[in-house]
């Protein structure tokens, strides 16, 4: 029944994001900062919980997942990163980090659980924002997978 519960709520989470990011046309930029936020406010807490307990967890739970594009090269343009976050849009942000937490808090997910439902979407975002050449292509729309 747990197992269950959890997928559920995995599931939940799943469809919400794709939902709100889809309506709201979220740009690549702005979702990648709500899940750095999020998984770094996950993580400090599961990090207290490592060091209270002694309990270990995956690589998979506590580092960054691989990019797919094997794209690690830096970006030759300069992107001036103040006038990039002075240009985001917080109210629409504020949305999609509502909407993570209360699902979280809602589903009752497990930590690593919710670190891991995040992770995939911080990978597909890291893909996205490593082929950006330019400062409009951090305000296109992610673009989800058709699976998602």
């Amino acid at each position: 029944m747990t197992n269950e519960l959890e997928v559920d709520g995995l599931v939940t989470l799943q469809e919400r994001m794709v939902n709100l990011i889809n309506q709201l046309q979220m740009p690549l930029i702005e979702v990648s900062m709500v899940i750095g936020n999020h998984i770094k406010q996950l993580m400090n807490s599961l990090n207290e919980h490592i060091v209270n307990t002694g309990a270990v967890f995956p690589e998979k739970v506590t580092a960054h997942w691989p990019l797919s594009n094997n794209s690690n090269t830096a970006s030759e343009n300069k992107m001036d990163l103040d006038k990039i976050i002075s240009i985001v849009d917080d109210d629409r942000m504020d949305i999609l980090a509502t909407l993570i937490r209360v699902t979280l808090i809602e589903t009752e997910m497990a930590l690593d659980d919710g670190i891991l439902a995040l992770r995939m979407w911080e990978q597909l975002a890291r893909s996205q924002l490593s082929l950006a050449s330019s400062p409009g292509q951090l305000f296109s729309p992610i673009i989800l997978p058709e699976e998602w």
